[in-house]
């Protein structure tokens, strides 16, 4: 009797669970360009990420999951190191869909170096990669500590990573400000690197096209997935793409 009891039980269990959880993320991290050896660093964080703040997070990077009856289970996607064209026009249309739901998009590093011939994304993202210089420590500035996860964050703090240059001029007007780099704490000119002047942005947020964007250049060097401050970081990201939460 047991024997016949016990997966119906399991079913009930793993919907409790289901239920319990906030929410539920994608998180894809398809390549089709430079390959960040980080990822799985960044998969292992996300997933602790998830653990902690009572989240569910399906890690894929098949993009067939670009489609409506899919998407739809989701409250935010995350677009994690992915480089290159990485869906095709149904799943570009799937995913243009989805934001104008009402759903919400988190952009890590080169999420920025991801799918520049589909205008729609860039603006969704904000700014496209331009290049970068050596990676190197450098001071990076608080502009708004009224944005989730950056409460607890000094308003200047000692980083190291790779520091993303970005086109201009950038893809969408309306971008909200986060996170900036000064330039004058680290030679910009090295490598391919040019600097970008007075503003430098590593981390925005904005409201587009009936949903909502987090992007964090931050994301590139595998041990910051085990640092708690971009973990807090990170999480702001999600939980305000994902609920709409979080502003004060």
């Amino acid at each position: 009797m047991f024997k016949k009891l016990l997966p119906l039980l399991l079913v009930i269990v793993s919907a409790a669970y289901a239920q319990a959880q906030q929410f539920k993320i994608l998180l894809f991290t398809k390549t089709a360009g430079f390959h960040h050896v980080s990822i799985h660093e960044g998969v292992a964080g996300i997933r602790n990420l998830a653990s902690r703040h009572n989240f569910s997070v399906d890690w894929q990077e098949n993009a067939d999951v670009f489609n409506d009856k899919s998407l739809a289970n989701y409250a935010a996607v995350i677009f994690l190191n992915t480089t290159g064209d990485i869906l095709n026009d149904a799943q570009q249309a799937a995913f243009e869909k989805y934001i104008k739901s009402g759903k919400g998009f988190v952009g890590i590093h080169s999420a920025a170096d991801t799918e520049y011939d589909w205008a729609w994304y860039g603006k969704l993202v904000g700014m496209y990669f331009k290049t970068h210089p050596a990676q190197q420590t450098a001071f990076l500035d608080v502009k708004d500590s009224n944005f989730p996860g950056l409460e607890r964050f000094p308003k200047r703090l000692l980083w190291t990573d790779e520091w993303y240059e970005y086109k201009k001029p950038y893809n969408a007007d309306d971008l909200k400000i986060l996170i900036t780099l000064d330039e004058k704490s680290y030679d910009p000119k090295t490598n391919q690197g040019t600097g970008m002047g007075a503003e430098h942005p590593m981390a925005w947020y904005h409201n587009y096209d009936g949903g909502r964007a987090f992007y964090t250049g931050l994301g590139h060097i595998g041990l910051v997935y085990s640092d708690q401050s971009f973990l807090d970081h990170l999480y702001g990201g999600i939980y305000w793409a994902a609920t709409g939460k979080g502003l004060k």
